[in-house]
């Protein structure tokens, strides 16, 4: 698909997208799941969409050549003028609870996205039936599901679980005042470390965002762990895991929070669900060199 443009929407999330756009004759988002389990818990990774960015040495490896990069990329067989993300939230059904994690970026122009209701109906749950929904951060192409294209809340029914320091981050910014209007009455917040369900605790991963967190979810001594936006990109981030990104709020602390989560894993064999790695995001990574590297599961 040939490359429109180069947009430089409004806000910190959207700042640098890329956009490729959706031809007409694709029609309507189709959905895409694919369904896994952690222990005795059922779980989805629901494709939304996906985002590109210009390698240009401003948006993933600041401050890296942009030919630095782009050999990182080719030893992948990626292409090496772009960057690609992908966008899929997850959902796990824990006891009564119906826990959505993150909501995609919606109707966004900076992404070709909005697949996520197409793809909670392919795995047979509907709005009504979402009873939690965990905000890692609040960036737009994690908030960007919440809303319908009415301004009204896309899961009525559900509790929207933020973390203390992030909902005041998102409060404070101008552009969000729309959202915050709608979702106030259906916010609860939590401290990083609590538990949103008796399955899930929350994970302090502050950096990327001030209030940014991940959540570890076992189920009969399986773990899967839920890591945000703490590493974007499969080969980039787990690779150079030093090598910032234009998003993170505090890039020190973001590039200490990746190598320590990803030090971690590798020494653990931790399960992990990373947003946007190719879908449908599952792996482990392991040591490689002073680095590591990304195994997927599918």
């Amino acid at each position: 698909m040939k490359l429109l443009r180069w947009v430089v929407p409004v806000g910190l999330a959207a700042l640098f997208w890329a956009v490729l756009p959706v031809s007409a004759s694709e029609g309507a988002p189709k959905g895409d799941v694919h369904r896994f389990k952690i222990g005795a818990l059922d779980a989805f990774a629901l494709r939304d969409g996906s985002i590109t960015m210009p390698n240009d040495g401003t948006v993933v490896g600041v401050g890296e050549p942009p030919a630095k990069v782009a050999a990182l990329l080719q030893t992948a067989g990626l292409p090496t003028d772009k960057v690609e993300f992908s966008l899929q939230p997850l959902l796990v059904r824990a006891g009564k609870r119906v826990v959505l994690f993150d909501t995609g970026a919606g109707k966004a122009d900076w992404a070709v996205a909005g697949q996520l209701p197409a793809s909670l109906r392919a795995a047979g749950i509907n709005p009504e039936d979402v009873t939690d929904i965990f905000i890692s951060h609040g960036h737009d192409d994690h908030l960007g599901g919440l809303l319908d294209a009415d301004g009204k809340l896309a899961f009525a029914n559900a509790t929207i679980r933020l973390a203390a320091a992030e909902w005041a981050w998102i409060r404070q910014r101008p552009a969000n005042a729309a959202l915050v209007a709608a979702i106030t009455p259906k916010v609860a917040t939590f401290r990083p470390g609590e538990k949103i369900a008796p399955e899930i605790t929350t994970v302090d991963l502050g950096g990327h965002t001030p209030g940014h967190v991940g959540a570890e979810i076992v189920s009969q001594g399986e773990r899967l762990f839920y890591i945000g936006d703490a590493a974007h990109h499969s080969i980039i981030s787990v690779q150079r895991p030093d090598w910032t990104i234009a998003f993170d709020v505090d890039a020190a602390a973001g590039k200490t929070q990746r190598r320590a989560l990803l030090q971690k894993a590798a020494e653990n064999g931790v399960r992990i669900y990373a947003v946007h790695f190719p879908f449908p995001g599952l792996g482990h990574v392991r040591p490689q060199g002073e680095s590591f590297v990304w195994i997927a599961e599918r």
